[in-house]
């Protein structure tokens, strides 16, 4: 979302102001790439991971700012609805240890938290849906304190003109309504940024958009919403759906949705961000004083405030990120498709997994998508979600076949190279990999584990499912706090 945003109306004459500055920005945008003014020397990458907060009896606690209180950690941040948090981990580069210095910062971060929340309460939990959630749990009056949530719910339901309907069918099918857009706040990810040069953003971002079907397979999280079994990763079409700013009408007549997952490969960063301005009417039009022209001629970094807080209303799965950073501005790619947890370990052999397989594939000789539709990534994406693991993926000279045969035949190798070109410590490059590895070999993720632990649950022990939903998160938490990875989870 960029800056926050204080309470306000928009009047016309603000989106007019407003679709000129970001126009502005977006020439100034193309005159920085055409100059090369960024930064490419040490590339970083970064994590973000949101989170759920429970109760004692395994429920949602609205507890997010006195959490945030109690915790005094800038490090966490207040997220859409009341019973979510974020933590933003700082940038570093993965050569020698890096992913292991990732895993000790995020266990550190979150067991200091934990210990914090708990006095007060409440427990953190890496979900990518928490499973006993129930309508009543995602209102108007659940939406966190921040003014600039209550403002993109006026503005996305302004647009729609009408309640949000989501329907999804799946193992079983749910079909509600929504009047506010916090069902959004029920999806909670694990963002991976990777800082790549404008003259490699094209290669990096359609390596990530050709694999996001594959990372979505391996780490879906994410079966159960309102007591129903729905997709293996129920957050990408619960995300789609709740904000989408489209009338039904709007959708017949093929406007493009805004959480996207795009409709071709692109030659340049250039090329995102003009879509956004291209497609894409303005939900906060807010101005800022800079001129961005004026602060590039007398050689400052033009912060470029507009252009980016439009691409923060843009919800690409691999969304361009421009930033300034000590004052030099570079680019990211920020990969948004993974769900949260099981565990910090499992996280960050998602991300070792991610780091590797998008290098080796984007700066392979001949690139995948010159052999690829983009339909076809597109179509592995949606079977990742509705299938998980057990999904049917197309790959260029191998056709359809298994997700997880894919990935040992072929995709564990290139990630093993593309790890070895980012100089990361092999042993650690081989104790994330293998954990990948072993997910295949079992077919066990954090959804499998979800549903099979539910049916046990109501079977074995005869509990109904709101019981049920409680002792599979009981029984999750307890085993993400162990930091095994999730294909050693036991079945209770």
């Amino acid at each position: 979302m960029g800056e926050d945003v204080g309470v306000r109306t928009f009047s016309r004459e603000d989106r007019a102001r407003y679709r000129e500055k970001v126009r502005r920005c977006l020439d100034v945008f193309a005159e920085m790439l055409r100059e090369s003014r960024f930064d490419v020397e040490r590339p970083m990458t970064g994590v973000e991971i949101e989170l759920n907060l429970v109760d004692d009896d395994s429920m949602p606690a609205m507890r997010n700012a006195d959490v945030l209180t109690a915790i005094a950690d800038p490090s966490f941040q207040t997220e859409l609805g009341q019973f979510n948090i974020e933590i933003n981990v700082a940038p570093r580069r993965l050569a020698g240890a890096g992913t292991a210095a990732f895993e000790d910062h995020v266990r550190a971060s979150l067991n200091a938290a934990e210990t914090k929340a708990r006095g007060i309460g409440a427990h953190m939990v890496m979900i990518g849906i928490l499973p006993t959630l129930r309508p009543e749990h995602l209102t108007a009056e659940t939406l966190s304190a921040n003014p600039r949530y209550k403002l993109l719910n006026e503005q996305i339901f302004a647009a729609r003109g009408e309640d949000l309907r989501i329907s999804i069918s799946g193992v079983e099918r749910l079909a509600v309504t929504a009047d506010t857009i916090t069902p959004e706040a029920a999806c909670t990810s694990t963002q991976f940024h990777l800082q790549v040069s404008p003259a490699q953003f094209a290669d990096y971002w359609n390596a990530a958009q050709a694999i996001a079907g594959i990372q979505v397979a391996l780490g879906a999280n994410s079966p159960l919403f309102f007591g129903r079994e729905l997709w293996r990763e129920t957050r990408i079409p619960l995300f789609q759906q709740a904000t989408d700013t489209r009338a039904e009408e709007i959708k017949a007549q093929g406007v493009r949705p805004r959480v996207w997952f795009g409709e071709r490969w692109i030659t340049t960063v250039f090329d995102l961000f003009e879509e956004n301005v291209r497609y894409f009417p303005a939900l906060l039009p807010v101005c800022d004083p800079e001129d961005p022209a004026e602060a590039l001629a007398r050689g400052d970094v033009p912060k470029l405030a507009e252009l980016r807080l439009h691409n923060g209303t843009v919800y690409r799965w691999n969304r361009p990120v421009y930033d300034v950073f000590k004052g030099r501005p570079h680019l990211r790619v920020e990969n948004r498709v993974l769900p949260a947890g099981p565990t910090v370990l499992d996280t960050v052999a998602n991300g070792a997994f991610y780091f590797g397989l998008v290098r080796a594939l984007a700066e392979s000789d001949r690139p995948l998508w010159s052999q690829m539709s983009f339909s076809a990534a597109e179509e592995n994406f949606t079977s990742g979600a509705r299938h998980g693991i057990d999904a049917q993926v197309f790959w260029p000279g191998l056709g359809y076949l298994p997700v997880t045969e894919l990935v040992l035949r072929r995709l564990l190798p290139l990630a093993h190279h593309g790890l070895d070109r980012w100089g990361l410590d092999p042993d650690e490059r081989d104790r994330l990999l293998g954990i990948i590895e072993q997910r295949c070999l079992t077919g066990r993720n954090g959804a499998t584990w979800q549903v099979e632990t539910l049916h046990r649950l109501e079977s074995a022990d005869h509990l109904d499912r709101p019981a049920a939903l409680r002792e599979v998160v009981r029984h999750y938490v307890d085993l993400m706090h162990s930091n095994r990875p999730v294909h050693e989870w036991p079945i209770p």
